[in-house]
């Protein structure tokens, strides 16, 4: 891995301006991508068949919300 991070440095040390803004900015999109990734993946681990609401269940909630906020008002 050391060897990696010496030829990386090097090849960083080549680029221009330019070069290292889109370098970076690549990089960074994966590395965003990367942890987005990484979270769904802990969710669909960790999800119950119970987590999630079918669409008939989640009209039927959205609309006792509903009419719990016309209640309050």
């Amino acid at each position: 891995m050391n060897v990696l991070r010496i030829q990386l440095h090097q090849l960083i040390e080549q680029m221009t301006d330019d070069e290292l803004q889109l370098a970076w900015s690549t990089v960074y999109g994966l590395h965003c991508d990367d942890q987005v990734l990484k979270a769904i993946q802990e969710a669909k681990r960790s999800q119950q068949p119970w987590d999630t609401l079918t669409h008939e269940e989640a009209i039927l909630f959205l609309e006792g919300r509903e009419k719990s906020r016309d209640q309050d008002i």
